[in-house]
């Protein structure tokens, strides 16, 4: 009886191996979650369902004037602002401050990482330093989080994840700013 037990045991495992070879777990859990929300949830997506009137009415309205949006690239209030492009935190921009100065009742992080960013007017790469302002609790206002080129945590000087102020008197991050240090 053994025996049987054994020859079972081998052909499931050898089925088991042959199935895992062609199939990983990723693929397994793609699909599970394909089937559960794929199939659950776009069903119940909502649609526009303005646009089933005639056609008539449609031809009658004027076409609306577009007007040209200003490039978020640009305004320093957006985080696609070509400065943040290693940015995570808070624009002090939002907070009381500016690009390079730290809002009234906070100072300058004592530490900070770096990245290039490309500045779309001129085509250069520039050396920006990021820089959290320490000593007031979070600001709250324009969360950014932009990881162009970031590097895992063991290069600390170009990983933005870490609380900077742990080397100032309140370790408590407020907002932070971006000062180009130079040219690349």
């Amino acid at each position: 009886m053994r025996w049987l037990f054994k020859l079972i045991d081998r052909h499931a495992e050898r089925g088991v191996r042959q199935i895992a070879h062609r199939h990983g777990r990723r693929s397994l859990l793609a699909r599970l979650g394909v089937a559960l929300v794929g199939g659950a949830v776009l069903p119940m997506l909502p649609f526009d369902r303005s646009g089933q009137s005639s056609g008539a009415a449609h031809a009658a309205e004027p076409s609306p004037r577009k007007v040209a949006k200003p490039d978020p690239r640009e305004d320093s209030l957006q985080c696609e602002y070509w400065r943040y492009c290693a940015f995570d935190g808070y624009l002090c921009t939002c907070c009381g401050g500016s690009l390079t100065q730290c809002p009234p009742g906070t100072e300058a992080s004592k530490v900070s990482w770096i990245g290039t960013c490309l500045n779309p007017q001129d085509g250069r790469q520039y050396l920006v330093s990021y820089n959290d302002c320490c000593g007031k609790g979070s600001c709250g206002e324009c969360l950014c989080n932009n990881n162009e080129r970031e590097r895992p945590g063991y290069r600390l000087g170009v990983h933005n994840d870490i609380n900077w102020c742990m080397a100032n008197t309140s370790p408590m991050f407020h907002c932070t700013t971006a000062i180009i240090a130079g040219v690349a």
